[in-house]
């Protein structure tokens, strides 16, 4: 059963990835993504990594791959045009491919594994522990200080980001809170006592 899980995950991961990049349609696109990471999430949990999995689903699925599909199916790109305009780089592409290509085969043709690297991979874990246990561990207990400093890295990012592109425009109109908490009734309001067949 594990065996044949194993292939039904891998060969849905493989052609989700494959599908992703052929299809035609943007839509159809994000949907063979969504198809290829629940298969590698399904991968993870045959290997033991159950956080890894939910994390890979969490994120990625429900968060990434959902905001591509909305974003896919709510602006109106012309991608007819964009494809017209990849074709002339084409040639260029297909050299740098080729290039990667080979140099992952002389870097894995020369590969050699250590017989310690079985044993290295993996951090000690106590064998009356889960292995999301264990991970919540490490995070918040030994490397504590570095998890909050990657935290502060991601947060000045974002900050940076929202200042970049925060542009203040003048003929926009905004709303100004405190004018209007401020205001004094007395002279935002005017009372017309109109009598019948008078206009304002």
């Amino acid at each position: 059963m594990m065996v044949f899980a194993f292939y039904l995950f891998a060969l849905s991961a493989i052609a989700g990835g494959l599908f992703t990049v052929v299809s035609r349609n943007p839509v159809h696109s994000v949907l063979w993504l969504i198809l290829a990471f629940l298969s590698s999430a399904g991968l993870f949990v045959l290997m033991g990594a159950e956080f890894v999995a939910m994390l890979l689903i969490i994120v990625y699925v429900g968060a990434v791959a959902v905001l591509f599909l909305f974003v896919v199916m709510m602006l109106d790109v012309d991608f007819a045009e964009l494809k017209a305009e990849m074709a002339s780089y084409m040639p260029l592409a297909l050299l740098i491919g080729l290039v990667l290509l080979m140099q992952l085969a002389m870097a894995f043709g020369v590969w050699e594994a250590s017989e310690l690297a079985a044993s290295q991979m993996a951090a000690p874990m106590p064998a009356d522990m889960h292995n999301t246990q264990a991970l919540g561990m490490i995070l918040y207990d030994q490397y504590f200080l570095l998890f909050q400093l990657a935290g502060l890295i991601l947060l000045v990012a974002m900050i940076g980001a929202i200042v970049l592109t925060l542009r203040h425009r003048a003929d926009v109109k905004r709303q100004d809170v405190v004018a209007q908490m401020m205001r004094d009734p007395a002279t935002a309001m005017e009372l017309r006592d109109v009598k019948p067949g008078q206009g304002l």
